[in-house]
């Protein structure tokens, strides 16, 4: 009983802290244009001090493992969980994002500050991961007429996005990184946020949510996907690596998350996320 109590005054002693980890693109102010407030601070929710939030901003236009990408994630993570004593961390990654995560998770020995970074987290939830790429970095690095539909996502022709190909990610989950069909699991929970479909109609109130220019980018870019997308990214590719936490529709009361949603405060996400965070 004495040790049952001393376990339970320890954990309720952890200090808990999250970090936000943005999808492709070079951020320098992750929270207003890659997040946005109401996401970000409906997220904060979920913690006892709310001063234990990080929002990363690192260069995503690179290769995972480019240290301004994984380098300058590794800094910013460490630098927060020494600065606010941080005992337990939730991950909450967005796209590509996940990726740069599985990197650090997946190759410990290749950075002397990965190890103390895992051994913190707790679980990585990542919302609309490109795990198996996506069909449309293909098409962008082809140079297909659609690609300046895709700017504001992708970006262009980085090596963030050459990375995000099909072929490419299928060699780097064979070889490089872990929780993908067939390889070992990851050292952390790694939980999967799945969009399913784009809704776009100039009626349907769901459209509007993070902007309707979105939405109907999205719709188009939909046409070379699977019908299970969000746009961006295929339901497949989502939930490749490690195990899917929820559909978007079975938590969001019916309603779809698009790729852009799904950085947004659409349908209820960031409390769902800040009581997962509570959890």
């Amino acid at each position: 009983m004495l040790a049952l109590a001393l376990n339970c005054a320890a954990a309720q002693a952890a200090t808990t802290g999250v970090a936000l980890v943005h999808g492709t693109g070079n951020q320098t102010d992750a929270y207003n244009d890659y997040w946005q407030s109401d996401m970000v601070e409906g997220v904060r929710n979920g913690l006892t001090d709310r001063n234990n939030l990080l929002v990363v901003n690192c260069d995503f236009n690179q290769y995972m493992w480019d240290d301004r990408a994984a380098g300058c994630l590794a800094t910013q993570l460490t630098s927060f969980i020494q600065n606010r004593h941080i005992d337990r961390l939730v991950v909450i990654t967005h796209s590509n994002g996940g990726n740069v995560m599985r990197w650090i998770l997946s190759n410990p020995t290749w950075d002397a500050r990965y190890p103390a970074i895992i051994s913190r987290i707790v679980k990585v939830d990542a919302i609309a991961p490109s795990s198996a790429g996506t069909p449309l970095a293909n098409a962008v690095m082809a140079g297909n007429v659609f690609e300046s539909a895709l700017g504001w996502l992708l970006g262009y022709k980085t090596d963030a996005v050459r990375q995000q190909q099909t072929g490419w990610m299928a060699t780097y989950n064979q070889q490089y990184l872990l929780g993908t069909s067939g390889r070992p699991g990851l050292p952390v929970p790694f939980r999967d946020v799945v969009g399913t479909d784009v809704v776009s109609g100039l009626f349907s109130s769901q459209a509007y949510c993070g902007g309707y220019t979105q939405s109907v980018g999205l719709e188009i870019t939909q046409n070379w996907l699977s019908s299970c997308s969000d746009g961006f990214i295929e339901c497949s590719s989502a939930s490749a690596a490690g195990t899917v936490w929820f559909r978007d529709t079975q938590r969001t009361g019916g309603s779809v998350l698009n790729h852009n949603q799904s950085r947004r405060a659409c349908f209820g996400l960031p409390s769902i996320l800040a009581n997962d965070i509570r959890g």
